[in-house]
């Protein structure tokens, strides 16, 4: 991997300083552009000129459509790929394409299936891989989701967050970036389904605040913010097994409850009403799930610009 440049592959890998540029510069792009049509570039158009290809081996709305938007606002543009459109796909090592794609385009987003292969990219790769999402995290949520909860509830630091349902990609994301941004997260997982074993130790070794949490109740009490995923995500087998395990960990009303009064709601879509929320949580007062979706946007931008080393910093 060469050293001087910058991927976004996880958040574990992000200094605490770096993690929070991007966020403040995502929350100062997002402020600049109040007023203006979705298609109005930017002021500076600080990518005019760079090419962003983005890769698809899982279908998307919101990562596809905020990556295009965010580089056409910042005045680059995008290529849109997915796995049968690339040799990838029928078996070339990812280190050659890594390293032909570094011919072609400024930068790669993937939203991919596993996440030894993005980092593989990564590593033969002269120009920036961003991990739109792999079966191990989902980064690029979570920026998402600090901004709308700074929006929504002030500085992130000391707060509590409360996860519930299995140990998945995004689960563990949240983790990292409990490490990143100095906040509180207790996961409510069922034992069959909890987070994985070398995540727990990274955490550990970190010095993360964190605490996992079979009883549901326990694990929102007193937080400042509840998230919930869905209970099936792409490639999980075992349906029926799996929702019944997780059925007592559906956000509900009463759940609710037990967090704090002025507690807002994150999921990061799509969402299965009456599965792992249900239709009072999720489109009542407490929900800010379309400003975590429409942040997935700015949250984007700011991504971009610090892997291209541009933006309003």
């Amino acid at each position: 991997m060469v050293e001087d440049i910058r991927h976004f592959l996880d958040l574990a890998d992000l200094s605490p300083e770096d993690a929070r540029t991007i966020i403040d510069n995502s929350a100062e792009m997002k402020q600049q552009r109040l007023g203006r049509t979705k298609g109005a570039g930017d002021d500076e158009a600080s990518l005019k000129g760079y090419l962003l290809a983005l890769i698809f081996e899982k279908p998307s709305t919101r990562t596809r459509v905020s990556f295009d938007v965010a580089m056409r606002q910042l005045g680059g543009e995008t290529i849109v790929l997915s796995a049968a459109d690339l040799q990838l796909g029928r078996g070339e090592s990812e280190a050659d394409t890594g390293q032909v794609l570094s011919r072609y385009v400024d930068a790669i987003m993937i939203r991919g299936n596993s996440h030894a292969r993005v980092e593989k990219l990564a590593a033969a790769a002269t120009i920036p891989v961003i991990n739109g999402l792999t079966d191990f995290s989902h980064p690029c949520q979570i920026m998402a989701d600090v901004l709308t909860f700074e929006e929504h509830c002030g500085s992130i630091v000391g707060k509590t967050i409360a996860w519930l349902g299995d140990g998945n990609n995004v689960a563990v994301s949240w983790v990292h970036a409990a490490a990143k941004f100095g906040f509180e997260i207790k996961l409510g997982c069922p034992p069959d389904l909890n987070l994985r074993p070398e995540v727990i130790e990274w955490a550990s070794r970190e010095n993360v605040s964190f605490s996992l949490h079979e009883n549901p109740d326990d694990a929102v009490r007193g937080a400042d913010c509840v998230v919930a995923d869905t209970w099936v995500s792409m490639g999980d087998e075992d349906t029926d097994r799996r929702k019944k395990i997780l059925q007592p960990y559906q956000v509900n009303q009463a759940l609710m409850d037990n967090a704090k009064p002025d507690a807002i709601f994150m999921h990061c879509l799509p969402a299965y009403r009456g599965d792992e929320v249900t239709a009072d949580v999720i489109d009542g007062p407490q929900s800010v799930v379309f400003d975590e979706a429409e942040n997935r946007l700015h949250a984007q931008k700011g991504i971009l610009a610090w892997c291209l080393a541009q933006g309003a910093s």
